[in-house]
């Protein structure tokens, strides 16, 4: 019997989840389907209570439902209730068990990028202090390679401060304002760039100056779309190794699909057919 996986969300239209877990399905010919549901706020509670009376299998959350969910669910994971979000919906037997592969398909990317080096001597600063930064935080907080430092920087010092306030794991921290962060820029081995500035259509935005780069520092970004932001064109030009989201996009789906099936997917494939899709708009 094929089981049903989905997505929901508000909008939904522009995900690129289903063709990538859908084809993950056909691979590992698992018989199942991957559907996007896009979900008005005001219904809500009854869709997800309509979603588990069908008894789906499992789904994805996004924006703006990360928060809602949670407690909607009968159990959360301690590492999303310490994040405050939910992105992955596990059914076990019933029960509706929500996690956050956001932090951990980023971090899982991010290593990859460094080609394997350790975490534990790198001082890492962290651009903005919304859900995407505190996903990325905690994960790294808690990371076996915990690094030296991992500080934040926001516009309003204030959030940054929050964050590292409410880690649950201690990790050295400093909270920044983005002029102090861009006079100490050289100290950083990893500069994160967690916010939307830079994203399509608004793609000369840059988040932070670059001047004063580490040199042989690597520069992220969780943005895809453009391929390569504003704030990843100056890195390398400065020679910086650069880092963009489709890593953490494609590994935080494949983490949702290992929860879901015990079968980790071809992560390879999974990029490829993301990169396909962004390139054909």
């Amino acid at each position: 019997m094929s089981k049903l996986y989905g997505l929901v969300g508000y909008p939904v239209g522009h995900s690129l989840s289903p063709i990538m877990h859908n084809d993950a399905f056909q691979r590992l010919k698992i018989n199942s389907y991957y559907h996007a549901f896009h979900i008005e706020p005001n219904q809500f509670s009854k869709a997800v209570e309509g979603l588990k009376a069908l008894g789906v299998s499992g789904f994805n959350v996004t924006i703006p439902y990360k928060v809602d969910i949670m407690p909607l669910l009968d159990e959360v994971d301690s590492l999303a209730q310490a994040i405050g979000a939910v992105n992955t919906v596990v059914n076990d037997n019933g029960r509706y068990i929500g996690y956050n592969t956001d932090g951990q398909g980023y971090v899982a990317s991010l290593v990859q990028a460094l080609e394997n080096d350790s975490l534990e001597n790198k001082r890492i600063l962290i651009i903005g202090a919304g859900g995407a930064a505190k996903a990325i935080f905690y994960t790294l907080a808690v990371h076996s390679q915990k690094p030296v430092e991992i500080s934040i920087c926001n516009r309003t010092v204030e959030k940054a401060e929050l964050l590292i306030k409410h880690c649950p794991t201690h990790v050295p921290s400093f909270a920044l304002s983005v002029q102090e962060a861009e006079e100490q820029l050289e100290r950083f081995d990893v500069v994160i760039n967690t916010t939307s500035v830079g994203m399509s259509p608004n793609i000369e935005e840059t988040p932070l100056n670059l001047d004063l780069l580490k040199p042989g520092a690597l520069v992220s970004d969780i943005i895809y779309n453009p391929f390569e932001t504003k704030l990843l064109a100056s890195a390398k030009a400065k020679g910086a190794q650069t880092h963009n989201g489709i890593g953490m996009f494609v590994l935080q789906g494949a983490l949702a699909f290992e929860k879901w099936t015990g079968m980790f997917p071809n992560q390879q494939a999974m990029e490829a057919i993301v990169r396909d899709s962004l390139k054909k708009g």
